[in-house]
């Protein structure tokens, strides 16, 4: 066929097409053509004259309100989001050419021969990829609608445009019970550290042992119990401790893009430790804008100064796109904290009389044992690879410097002299990962491997004594991980009411090595002596891992049901030492998990979930193998220890409209052979450890002989009001016994540091074309006095519980575009003496915080 052919064809009715890659028409015509047949399509697409087709669109927007993932106005399943899908500027090129019928004109190809793709298929293209920014157009009634479906993670509201980063973990948390915190709520609100920053999600409270460390509680459990995961990677090593430990707070928060906390148990889809939840940090990226060539270059600085504990940082940074395919993030901060000044002691419950901890300076105010010095760095490259394929590489550094903790600098009952210091907390971490999908089979494909080098350095000073003790602990950590998933298979059913299925699978595994010495130096001679063993058995090693798969089976657009399994290993090894009297570790778990969820959707604003899932931790180094003082006295290893299981059973609905958010559930959680504290005598204390012969209580990790029981409930709650007012709260119980250890309090007690009654509320008002915003926040807690008896021995809990407290802080900021942000928070504006249960240190009194960044 010529040209003249072509045009022949076009004066008979038959529209320009691609045909073999060629453009069919006048010359120079390809966009011409194009730019029609993408006109053609808007037209069908309305579904004129073929009442099949508008039953079918009918159909499409009745389960895109229904909330189906696979169905919407960008990339949607159906036959609307098929058509009319493509890249950027230019038109999705067709599965197959359309013929030309002898004579010119156009032949349709027959329907009925058409390729079926399966239901929940979507085309992957540029505007699809997680990890990579999409402008769009924007209206301020488009943008509420949006706030109350999803956050916008990052925003540039002036002007009308809006760069959105959909959260890479958004499918880790469908379905289950979960809070997020996106980077407009980080600004906003400005926290202190990571941990902080989940203050306003239900079901999680900080508990803060130190100014420099804090540890999130989730459901009632902490430390060992909540797994961290950064980008994919596991930050649990080998040594995280009972209770409440400081590792979080390593994340800067200022390389944090989005926080997300799985409620519940977890351990089929992540592993050890996800017993109480899973905390997902996702970190910044760069921006990455394929349709920019060349050099891009975005610096920035930041900066921050707090009046509570003259708290004076900053961070400056450069996002550059080298071409179409490569951008770098690299970033660097410090920031000095010095003493913190709170609104004074709080009474306990039981006489009214200010706790021993912490040590208050003469004006009664300002909390002795505060304040650090931190220097934080980051790089982060991506690189495309293809539209829906890209490899990443990150390394993230934190270096904390002489963080006193809080309730040992200087002890309850000890010399004021007396202080326990964290010289050096490090935290160095190193990964390179390739991400997207790997072919129409391998989908959401995620290979991440890892190195992470976990160092701390301590001092105990007593100058009453002439010595001072040092501490030295090393772990150096190995992982590889993969997830993927298969796409989505229609098994059966109709086009309103297809069934489907989708597979997520997945491999990891993770290996800690452990340095540890100990040492003491008389001050007075300059004698340094170091003794057999450190907090931790040398050279102790721990290897874990498993494979795991999930399936969600979806029936039409409002019944989804997913299983899951798991099949995990775990082992470590440590040597013994007879002149420490320390036992040699072999230990070894295998553990077998399951999961099951159904998600109901009654009504289009209107989800229902169930679900019941295991969970379980093996016992790591710390318990097997350390030596250390801890809140409530001093405890000592126990290599016998077997893994602890939990079973968790929840109940939540979901309700969504335009205007209005509603979320409640309720769990019950039962915990098998819970591991421990059990009161020891002296007697029974290792040979060579002095520490444990001077302390008040001395305890041992146990399996407990019995079944822990966690029960509560939780909701949330938004409101968005005319003229951009949103108000939101959130409320949280937890209760919680087991199996006495003693026999003393009778057959159960309460378990330790469960949370009391809590909740948030959040109001906030913002002008979008001046950038200004105003906000407010009250957080509150009731008084806790069922107390574990470990807790009536830890001098960080008051006499007859933890007093409840309001605190109420108030907001405001302005923007321009993404130039220029300047905020102020006015936190604790009543001045309300506070302290949350568990924590060694009162929050902060009346103070002002301000920050200041800008951005080229």
């Amino acid at each position: 066929m010529d040209l003249r052919d072509a045009r022949r064809a076009d004066a008979h009715g038959g529209r320009r097409r691609a045909l073999g890659g060629r453009a069919v028409g006048r010359p120079g015509g390809p966009l011409r053509a194009l730019g029609r047949r993408r006109r053609g399509v808007r037209r069908r697409s309305r579904g004129r004259g073929d009442p099949q087709h508008r039953r079918a669109a009918l159909d499409a927007r009745r389960r895109a309100r229904a909330g189906d993932p696979g169905v919407g106005r960008r990339g949607g399943s159906g036959r609307l989001g098929r058509r009319a899908r493509g890249p950027r500027g230019a038109l999705a090129r067709p599965r197959r050419p359309l013929a030309l019928a002898p004579g010119g004109h156009r032949r349709r190809p027959d329907r009925r021969r058409r390729e079926r793709r399966p239901a929940g298929h979507r085309r992957r293209l540029l505007g699809d990829d997680p990890r990579v920014p999409v402008k769009v157009r924007s209206s301020l009634p488009a943008l509420a609608l949006l706030a109350a479906g999803r956050s916008l993670q990052a925003q540039d509201l002036e002007g009308g445009a809006a760069t959105v980063r959909n959260p890479r973990s958004s499918e880790e948390t469908r379905g289950r019970s979960h809070g997020e915190v996106t980077r407009a709520d980080l600004e906003e609100r400005a926290p202190r550290s990571s941990p902080e920053a989940l203050r306003f999600v239900p079901g999680v409270t900080i508990q803060q042992t130190a100014h420099g460390q804090a540890s999130p509680f989730v459901r009632g459990v902490t430390g060992q119990q909540v797994l961290l995961m950064f980008d994919g990677v596991r930050l649990n090593t080998g040594v995280y401790r009972q209770g409440p430990n400081q590792h979080f707070f390593t994340v800067d928060s200022q390389s944090v893009e989005a926080l997300q906390v799985l409620r519940g148990s977890a351990s089929v889809r992540w592993g050890s430790d996800a017993i109480g939840g899973v905390v997902l940090v996702t970190p910044r990226s760069p921006t990455l804008d394929p349709s920019r060539s060349g050099l891009t270059l975005h610096p920035a600085l930041r900066g921050r100064y707090g009046t509570a504990d003259g708290e004076l940082g900053g961070r400056a940074e450069l996002d550059a796109q080298l071409g179409r395919s490569v951008a770098v993030l690299v970033g660097g901060g410090y920031r000095g904290v010095g003493a913190l000044e709170s609104s004074g002691a709080i009474g306990d419950l039981a006489t009214g009389r200010a706790p021993p901890v912490p040590y208050f300076e003469p004006d009664g105010r300002t909390q002795r044992g505060t304040g650090f010095q931190e220097g934080t760095f980051d790089a982060r490259a991506v690189v495309r690879l293809r539209d829906d394929l890209q490899a990443v590489a990150a390394v993230y550094g934190y270096r904390q410097y002489d963080a006193p903790r809080t309730d040992l600098c200087p002890p309850a009952y000890g010399s004021d002299r007396e202080c326990l210091r964290y010289e050096e907390q490090f935290r160095t971490m190193a990964y390179a990962a390739l991400r997207g999908h790997a072919g129409r089979r391998v989908r959401d494909l995620d290979v991440v491997l890892s190195y992470q080098r976990s160092h701390e350095r301590r001092r105990l000073d007593r100058p009453l004594s002439s010595a001072t003790n040092g501490f030295l602990d090393d772990v150096d950590t190995l992982g590889v991980a993969l997830r993927a998933a298969t796409p989505r298979l229609r098994l059966a059913g109709t086009d309103a009411r297809p069934l489907s299925l989708r597979l997520r699978y997945g491999v990891e595994a993770y290996r800690d090595a452990v340095a540890s010495a100990s040492w003491i130096t008389f001050t007075d001679v300059g004698v340094t002596r170091p003794y057999a063993r450190g907090q931790y058995a040398d050279g102790a090693t721990m290897l874990q891992g498993g494979a795991w798969t999930e399936a969600e089976l979806s029936y039409g657009p409002r019944l989804r049901v997913r299983a899951g399994a798991r099949v995990a290993a775990a082992g470590a090894s440590a040597s013994g030492d007879a002149a420490s009297a320390t036992q040699p570790v072999d230990s070894s778990a295998v553990a077998a998990l399951g999961r099951a969820g159904v998600e109901w959707h009654p009504g289009a604003a209107l989800r229902v979930f169930a679900n019941v899932d295991q969970g379980f931790r093996v016992p790591n180094l710390d318990d097997l193998t350390s030596r250390q003082q801890a809140g409530p006295g001093f405890q000592f290893e126990n290599v016998a220890l077997g893994p602890e299981r939990s079973l968790t059973w929840e109940l939540g609905a979901r309700v969504r409209f335009p205007w209005l958010e509603l979320e409640a559930w309720g769990y019950a959680m039962t915990l098998d052979g819970a591991i421990t504290r059990a009161l020891r005598s002296s007697a029974e204390c290792p040979a060579m450890t002095p520490q444990c012969d001077a302390s008040w209580s001395r305890f041992q990790l146990v399996n407990a002989d019995g079944t822990s029981v966690l029960l509560g409930a939780e909701g949330a709650a938004r409101v968005l009001l005319p003229r951009g007012v949103s108000v939101a709260a959130t409320v949280a119980w937890a209760w919680g016994d087991g199996p006495s250890l003693s026999g003393t309090s009778g057959p159960r007690v309460p378990l330790s540091r469960i949370p009391p009654l809590n909740g948030t509320v959040e109001a906030r008002w913002r002008h979008a074309p001046s950038g200004v915003y105003l906000g407010a926040a009250l957080r509150w807690a009731a008084d806790q006095t069922r107390l574990a008896p470990s807790d009536l021995g830890d001098a960080r809990i008051p006499a007859g519980g933890t007093p409840g407290y309001a605190v109420v802080d108030l907001r405001a900021g302005w923007r321009w575009r993404d130039h220029l942000r300047v905020g102020a928070s006015f936190e604790n504006a009543l001045d309300s003496p506070y302290r949350v249960h568990g924590s060694s240190v009162n929050g902060p009194g009346r103070s002002l915080l301000v920050t200041l960044s800008t951005r080229l």
